[in-house]
């Protein structure tokens, strides 16, 4: 059966019909860009969790809900591959003229940035902005005025600004980048002509600890919102939602083994959902259907979300079959040494302490400090469910 679209979309920020559950989170972010605007105080959020876990998509909906309902100026820029502060200025600026092209205001950006605006094809529907590096710098260092003489252009059409700033992978290590921050955040504190500002960071926890290694002080100025995974009764609703949409008829048993497998992780409910989508034929996903494409989904998420080197190490028919001692549950990602050597072979057993050492090495293993000596953790949960599908036997599966 030719089908026309999947509800899914792996790789990408859920689509706001699909967004579920995070009332607590949308709360707290919404609850400080409310503050913001009715104290005129810049507030700052960290949105953190592990790697597909929808941090993107959270912010994304409260960029939404804050426009609609807040009438709130939104920019929600992506930083992947940013290094510099002049880059990371110019990425703003031409995300605020992009995502204004269709808005009314548009004229409004395009009279705020002035001659440094250039078409990209004859039609004008591409556009950058291209000011100098001279320019570039002058924005990083005035930044606060040059956010607030933005607003002003709007005069009472918007009430303040949501500045996201996304995957800042390549920033949060390096120290301008960490000292920008507290010097914006204590400028903000003594200026004497405050504005409404929220700032939210988007980032692993391990950008996070960077950041604060770097400049310690911003350990106490950022709110951490912590993304977590959905809880079973979300997760299946989620995909309830999500068939329903192209009125595929779904059985109760493949509901609940989508959430069991899929762990909650936003990143592998749509992997997994898409797979078992195109592996079915006749509109009525079956348990058939739902093992074929879980096994499917997982080859696509080992291609695309485990690193190279980790994927060729547990290739290792040795390795393989140390992770088919460890990883015997879908969902408990710790275990100890003790246990762990219990049940491997002599041969297994003997190169279980290089296993352990190359795990750590690539990032995929580390130990758990909080549960004491011999104990360990896969470093992402998203790694250990991979690794359990790629370990079981398709008969296991």
């Amino acid at each position: 059966m030719l089908k026309e679209y999947s509800p899914f979309t792996p790789g990408v920020p859920v689509p706001l019909e699909f967004f579920i559950g995070r009332s607590q989170e949308i709360q707290t972010m919404i609850g400080s860009i409310r503050k913001s605007i009715a104290q005129k105080t810049i507030e700052r959020l960290f949105v953190t969790g592990e790697r597909g876990i929808g941090k993107s998509s959270i912010c994304t909906f409260v960029q939404s809900l804050a426009e609609r309902d807040l009438r709130i100026l939104p920019i929600h820029v992506f930083l992947g591959g940013v290094s510099t502060l002049e880059e990371m200025a110019r990425r703003i600026f031409e995300r605020l003229l992009r995502e204004s092209a269709n808005q009314p205001w548009f004229g409004k950006i395009k009279d705020f940035l002035g001659d440094h605006i250039k078409q990209m094809d004859i039609f004008g529907m591409s556009v950058e902005f291209s000011a100098s590096g001279q320019i570039l710098n002058r924005a990083v260092s005035d930044f606060i005025p040059t956010m607030k003489n933005l607003l002003n252009k709007f005069g009472e059409e918007r009430e303040g600004i949501l500045l996201i700033l996304d995957d800042i992978n390549g920033l949060a290590s390096a120290p301008p980048f960490a000292n920008w921050l507290k010097s914006l955040v204590d400028e903000f504190a003594t200026t004497a002509s405050a504005f409404p500002l929220t700032l939210v960071l988007v980032g692993l926890p391990e950008r996070r600890r960077q950041l604060v290694n770097v400049q310690p002080s911003l350990d106490r100025v950022f709110e951490i919102v912590e993304i977590r995974r959905f809880d079973q009764p979300e997760t299946i609703d989620f995909f309830r939602r999500a068939f329903s949409k192209v009125n595929a008829e779904v059985d109760e048993d493949v509901l609940d083994l989508l959430a069991r497998y899929s762990g909650g992780y936003p990143v592998f409910m749509h992997e997994l959902g898409d797979a078992v989508f195109k592996t079915d034929a006749d509109n009525h996903i079956d348990l058939n259907d739902a093992l074929e494409g879980i096994i499917r989904g997982a080859e696509v998420i080992g291609a695309k979300y485990v690193e190279p080197k980790v994927t060729a190490a547990i290739r290792s028919e040795k390795y393989q079959g140390i992770l088919r001692k460890i990883a015997k549950e879908p969902f408990e990602h710790r275990f100890t040494r003790k246990d762990a050597v219990a049940r491997l072979t002599p041969t297994e057993a003997k190169v279980f302490d290089n296993f352990l050492r190359r795990m750590e090495e690539l990032g995929a293993i580390r130990k758990d400090r909080d549960r004491g000596p011999g104990s360990y953790e896969f470093a992402s949960e998203i790694y250990y469910l991979f690794f359990w599908m790629q370990a079981s036997t398709p008969k296991e599966r």
